[in-house]
């Protein structure tokens, strides 16, 4: 017992067979020098343009994981990327939860992707609830016993709505036989909100990221999760042997380069002016606006006619099945032209 307790935080915590699993071995795991590479059963003939398309990639791109690095001032030994943040959080989910037994917490309403990838892994759910300002409960210790990780979305989807760092420091104070697994997905927009340089400090805080949103690679599918180096370690026990494609790897790593940050923080820019002019919008026609952290906004209606009228013309958002969220509708901030039509439509 006493040989457990003196494990890291990650293999306690971790599924018991995965601290014995022969770990598999892929052909650009294993490596290797030399001229001629027939190791793999890849074909020798490249039909593309892109060089090496016709060889696996590597497992993590040395590239890739050193880039992001550098944007986000975590340590490499600490990221671990991935097909965007959607599978981090199952990689988590089958590390660390046995099926049938243990569990994941949320605070609703939430990314659902939380509890569907939970779901589909016969591992429990406890849908807990944001406070009426869009917080964290004060009894999170009670609500969330029992559960192996605990999901915040910062900032939140739908709502848009953020959590100081201070308060997430105190969770995972408050939860330190928990891993704490902030979703990052929006922070381009606030990133003042970031808990990524609190990793070194807490070894139960996962962070997770993507290209998909303020860098533009929603269609690439690239994302990272940052976390103590031991959970990474877990983590790498049950990923894919190449879980990012070459022409990913290439076009994430130029959207991280000097010029492609620069870029993004352009657009960022940008985004946030048109959505605020769309805020402004809203609330003139009395939609309920809650503050955009994101890119996006969420509104609350009296009724369902904004709906059909941005329906009839052709305007596609976001609205809800979620009790929570009736008569919301979620519009995520576009480009001038678009932001135009939409205050059109929405001012006739």
């Amino acid at each position: 017992m006493s040989n457990i307790k003196q494990r890291p935080l990650a293999q306690r915590l971790a599924r018991p067979e995965l601290l014995e699993l022969e770990i598999y071995q892929s052909a650009r795991r294993i490596g290797g020098r030399g001229d001629i590479w027939i190791n793999a059963n890849e074909s020798p003939f490249n039909n593309s343009e892109l060089a090496s398309l016709n060889r696996y990639p590597e497992c993590q791109p040395p590239e890739l994981i050193s880039a992001y690095s550098r944007y986000s001032g975590v340590s490499e030994q600490s990221i671990i990327t991935g097909r965007g943040a959607d599978e981090a959080i199952e990689l988590l989910i089958r590390t660390f939860c046995i099926p049938g037994i243990d569990s994941i917490a949320s605070f609703g309403p939430t990314y659902g992707m939380y509890a569907i990838s939970a779901k589909t892994f016969n591992v429990g759910v406890k849908s807990l609830s944001l406070t009426a300002d869009y917080q964290l409960p004060k009894e999170i210790v009670n609500q969330t016993q029992g559960a192996k990780l605990v999901f915040i979305c910062n900032p939140n989807n739908p709502t848009g709505t953020v959590i100081d760092v201070e308060s997430i420091e105190q969770v995972l104070t408050k939860l330190p036989e928990t891993i704490v697994v902030v979703d990052e997905a929006y922070i381009e927009f606030c990133p003042e909100y970031s808990v990524a340089h609190l990793i070194e400090k807490y070894d139960n805080l996962v962070v997770l990221r993507t290209l998909s949103k303020a860098f533009s690679l929603a269609g690439a599918r690239c994302g990272f999760l940052m976390a103590n180096p031991n959970i990474c370690d877990m983590v790498m026990r049950v990923i894919a042997p190449y879980p990012v494609p070459l022409p990913v790897s290439q076009l994430a790593t130029a959207a991280l380069s000097g010029p492609g940050i620069k870029l993004m923080r352009q657009q960022v820019k940008s985004l946030k002016s048109c959505g605020a002019r769309l805020s402004d919008t809203l609330q003139s026609i009395g939609a309920k606006v809650l503050p955009a952290n994101g890119n996006f906004v969420l509104a609350r209606f009296q009724t369902s006619t904004v709906s059909e009228k941005l329906h009839t013309a052709g305007i596609v958002a976001r609205a809800y099945n979620d009790p929570k969220l009736a008569n919301c509708i979620r519009f995520s901030f576009s480009n001038q032209s678009d932001t135009d039509a939409i205050i059109n439509i929405l001012n006739q």
